[in-house]
């Protein structure tokens, strides 16, 4: 039988030739170069492929409730560029970093409110079994003190945005400030909330915190709340990058970091920023809390790592100017929040030591996060921003929002107990 051998050639002449085994291999691999060569395109064109669905389901497609080139940057940062992003940011809020001096400002940013009348300002030595209700929700604070000669009209005056028929003693109010006499233009917001006439929610959102919820519930406040609505803030960092903890409902979702900032509310209602320095799961008293960082203010002084600590390196490090916000704690027991463009972490904590905080910790940074929002009257009518420079809108948190927050309402029972007294004199 004949059979055919691929290893010899035949000529015209009939000339037989065997080919060389080398030659036999080069042959065997240029057959299979393009089916190597189809198999890699194909890959790479799947790969992208599934990168475009990715950015696209991701930055036009998923509910948002920032600007399309935001979550686009998010995205980036997500997926594997966040050192990069970060660089460039770094590298951008530097090269635009305010100088000092400069021509002194002639009027501070319009705020919402009205201006307190001097004998509505009480005083107490703290809330405690010495303290009645009456004289606890009587007090208000002191104005903040200027620190640029001359003061400008209304600065660290402050006003009270919400206007209730019947509500004698605002419980939130607001003031603006210049922070620093060697940077005669930036201007600090500063807010104060009485916490013995409100009740503060913590609420997820969409995306933050990154942790598996049961429900995570309206993402917004509740449109069946809003009639006693006061005022909403920004939570932390991501918790990817805080690294913190977190507990919703009384249940911990993420495991509590010793010696992490936390705002914490108990089951008694009290909310208070501490330290936290109990195990990484939260006692059956703590009905909810979220961490960021260490405290930025202890005893009324800054933390001694500021200049220098590692801790707020997770984002833009510790010594970038850029936007930044706070929340802390007064000695009293009230809430004090600030925020202010142009801050390190060592000017933010001096600004929450100005105006009266014990203990503080960081809260959101950069052009986009800060936001707290007053409003004038019952149904979340008149929401402005504390600083008309805060990019995200009023309107921010009546709808679904992808990062955390927290609302700050008027206990029923003050609500109702004023508008039958309202109704009784009327």
């Amino acid at each position: 039988m004949f059979e055919f051998d691929d290893r010899v050639t035949v000529s015209p002449r009939g000339r037989v030739t065997q080919r060389s085994r080398s030659a036999r291999s080069r042959s065997a691999r240029s057959a299979t170069r393009p089916r190597a060569g189809r198999v890699i395109r194909l890959t790479a064109t799947l790969s992208l492929f599934l990168v475009f669905v990715s950015f696209v389901s991701s930055v036009f497609l998923a509910p948002s409730s920032i600007s399309v080139p935001i979550r686009a940057v998010e995205w980036v940062k997500n997926n594997g560029a966040n050192g990069f992003v970060l660089s460039v940011e770094n590298f951008y809020y530097t090269l635009t970093a305010p100088s000092k001096g400069g021509k002194a400002l002639k009027a501070l940013p319009k705020q919402s409110g009205r201006t307190l009348a001097a004998g509505k300002r009480g005083s107490r030595t703290g809330r405690g079994s010495g303290v009645s209700a009456a004289a606890a929700a009587a007090y208000q604070p002191p104005p903040i003190k200027p620190l640029i000669k001359p003061a400008l009209p209304g600065e660290g005056q402050w006003l009270a945005p919400f206007k209730e028929p019947g509500l004698k003693y605002p419980p939130v109010l607001i003031t603006s400030y210049r922070s620093d006499p060697a940077y005669p233009q930036m201007v600090a917001g500063v807010a104060w909330i009485n916490t013995g006439a409100v009740d503060i929610n913590y609420y997820p959102g969409i995306q933050e915190p990154s942790v598996n919820l049961p429900s995570r519930g309206p993402e917004m406040v509740p449109t069946n709340l809003r009639y006693k609505l006061l005022a909403t803030f920004n939570s932390g960092f991501k918790l990817v990058d805080s690294g913190g903890g977190v507990v919703v409902n009384r249940h911990t979702y993420a495991p509590l970091k010793r010696g992490d900032a936390t705002f914490v509310k108990y089951t008694n209602g009290k909310v208070n920023v501490i330290a936290w320095h109990s195990g990484p799961v939260a006692g059956p008293n703590v009905l909810y809390a979220r961490q960021n960082l260490p405290l930025i203010v202890n005893n009324g002084q800054p933390n001694p790592n500021l200049s220098n600590g590692p801790q707020w390196g997770a984002t833009l490090g510790n010594a970038v100017q850029v936007w930044r916000s706070a929340v802390g704690i007064d000695k009293h027991g009230d809430i004090i929040y600030a925020a202010a463009n142009y801050q390190t972490v060592g000017s933010l904590a001096q600004i929450m030591i100005h105006a009266g905080a014990v203990r503080a910790m960081e809260m959101d940074i950069n052009y986009e996060w800060p936001s707290f929002i007053t409003y004038t009257g019952p149904g979340a009518v008149g929401a402005a921003n504390l600083l008309p420079g805060m990019a995200q809108s009023p309107e921010r948190y009546l709808t679904p929002d992808i990062r955390d927050f927290y609302a700050v309402y008027l206990k029923p029972s003050d609500l109702a107990t004023r508008r039958r007294a309202t109704r009784a004199t009327g």
